[in-house]
């Protein structure tokens, strides 16, 4: 699709990547997190209260209309399914859409007809204006500089009162982020945060961590995503089947 960003990790191979995803964050930071700030930020103007759904946060449906941009296999639908009006899953992958499809019929009529899973990019989301109460894009387009289409389009779809959340990696501390700046030793941390500061977007730093069951799922997920030299290097350094990693959930209020 034009437009799309590849994906060198989930495009390559979704089945490590599902491994991953179930490694990251078990405790449950990151969605607590947007729990809150949506209970905080978002019901002077309500999500879910645009579109008829039920009380704060807790309650039936009450994040209203969520859209999840990049949702790749659809990891994380079935999650908002249980607490939406209705979600709006975006990918550009063909393979990944399938695949996101296939979850969701999984999930039984009731949640299956909440969910729509479109094939679509960030700078150009097949979403209608002013309509979106939640967004979250993890790991997905959102990585600072260049991606201003993509973040007007957000200013595009959400409703009054409503919360995106962009969750990306902090590699300014941990030991993830301490592989993370020898992957990418050209990235910025600093930059990164003025450049999401300008844009009127708030920084909630988290601590979470990835734990895989084996230590064979740990080096499988490490060498989806470093180079086998670094991949290499850093399973060499590193025993165990875990490790901590910081992340930067970015959020904005509308």
């Amino acid at each position: 699709m034009e437009g799309a960003l590849p994906s060198p990790n989930i495009w390559n191979d979704a089945d490590t990547y599902e491994v991953e995803n179930r490694a990251v964050d078990r405790s449950g930071l990151i969605e607590a997190a947007m729990e809150r700030i949506v209970a905080e930020h978002a019901w002077a103007g309500g999500p879910g209260n645009s579109h008829g759904a039920a009380g704060p946060t807790g309650s039936p449906h009450s994040w209203g209309r969520v859209l999840d941009i990049g949702c790749g296999a659809g990891f994380h639908l079935p999650r908002w399914a249980e607490r939406a009006e209705h979600v709006v899953g975006i990918e550009p992958h063909p393979p990944l859409v399938e695949r996101a499809r296939r979850r969701v019929a999984d999930l039984g009529p009731e949640l299956a007809a909440r969910v729509d899973v479109r094939r679509g990019t960030a700078q150009d989301l097949p979403v209608e204006a002013g309509v979106v109460d939640v967004a979250h894009a993890r790991w997905a387009y959102f990585f600072g500089p260049g991606c201003e289409p993509g973040l007007a389009e957000l200013d595009r779809v959400m409703a009054p009162g409503g919360v995106a959340f962009v969750v990306d990696n902090d590699a300014s501390t941990s030991t993830f982020g301490s592989w993370f700046r020898r992957a990418f030793p050209e990235y910025d941390p600093a930059a990164i945060t003025r450049f999401w500061r300008r844009a009127g977007w708030t920084r909630e730093p988290l601590l979470v961590s990835w734990e895989t069951d084996t230590r064979e799922e740990f080096e499988a997920i490490v060498r989806i995503e470093f180079t086998p030299d670094l991949a290499g290097r850093i399973l060499a350094e590193h025993p165990g089947t875990s490790v901590d990693y910081a992340v930067d959930l970015w959020w904005k209020a509308y």
